[in-house]
């Protein structure tokens, strides 16, 4: 047989076999299940003004044990220093007198502007880190050493395998959905 036969053959072959087999699964759709609800939501002057000056801190430096824009933040430092300037609400300075301290408990579904969110990013149970939430599933924080603050978004994986829980520091007066 000459090569060009072999050829045609060859091609004839493939393309009766692609032709005989089957087709792809069709895709499952898996529909994710919602953690955070992003709802938009009105709030006080208080959260606001937790909202504004969270923000405004973007891009400051981070250094472990800071809790001044000029010297720098490290998570817990800047949640201290955004809560005196910003609503003259002094807390605890280390993520793990925060998660304790007595304030109300929030599930994800209901966070608010101002809330306080906790997470465990060494794994397990342990918290770790902290930030503010501002709203439409985003949080500031001061993340890690030559980093900066940040704004994040909760529906990253690693945010959401980290989460802890989230708690309300404003009253209730001064926190409120619609």
């Amino acid at each position: 047989m000459s090569t060009s036969a072999r050829l045609i053959l060859l091609v004839c072959a493939a393309l009766l076999s692609a032709c005989a087999s089957r087709p792809p699964p069709a895709p499952v759709a898996v529909k994710p299940k919602p953690v955070f609800n992003y709802s938009t939501q009105s709030f006080s002057p208080a959260a606001e003004d937790v909202l504004f000056r969270a923000l405004g801190l973007v891009g400051t430096p981070y250094r472990w044990g800071g809790n001044t824009p000029d010297s720098g933040f490290d998570c817990s430092g800047l949640i201290g220093f955004v809560y005196r300037d910003a609503a003259g609400i002094s807390l605890p300075r280390t993520t793990r007198e925060l998660i304790v301290m007595r304030a109300q408990n929030v599930s994800e579904e209901n966070l608010q502007t101002g809330d306080l969110l906790f997470f465990a990013t060494g794994g397990g149970s342990q918290v770790s880190h902290a930030g503010i939430y501002v709203g439409e599933g985003r949080f500031v924080h001061a993340p890690q050493t030559g980093g900066t603050v940040k704004l994040d978004t909760l529906s990253k994986a690693y945010w959401q395998n980290a989460y802890l829980t989230a708690k309300r520091v404003l009253p209730a007066n001064l926190a409120r959905n619609p």
